[in-house]
């Protein structure tokens, strides 16, 4: 079955970075789009960032372009999230996802908590 295995959430400052990482399973990796996508408290599911399969081309919500890299390495089927400049309002549960937009599995999930 898929698995999807989201890590490197935590607490940050305003201003700082984080890179989130998500080992995938149980499916070929190298074949599909995959996406980060975010809840934040009380609030809906909502689509960060999309890879294509091969990695060549990307795509980003506007609240995060230029301040994300979204990334893959096929070798070791792990998707990545390179998050700088952390604001308050990127606070949420973050969540890999197969596909493109809000996918069709997705993981556990990390929390990244931007705060002072």
């Amino acid at each position: 079955q898929v698995q999807l295995v989201e890590s490197g959430g935590g607490l940050v400052q305003p201003g700082g970075s984080l890179r989130l990482s998500c080992a995938a399973a149980g499916f070929t990796f190298s074949r599909d789009y995959m996406s980060w996508v975010r809840q934040a408290p009380g609030k809906g599911l909502k689509w960060v960032s999309s890879i294509t399969n091969n990695g060549i081309s990307t795509y980003y919500a506007d609240s995060v372009k230029g301040r994300f890299t979204i990334s893959r390495d096929n070798a070791k089927n792990t998707l990545y999230l390179q998050m700088n400049s952390l604001k308050p309002e990127d606070t949420a549960l973050y969540y890999c996802a197969r596909g493109y937009g809000l996918g069709s599995d997705r993981g556990q999930g990390t929390q990244v908590t931007v705060s002072s």
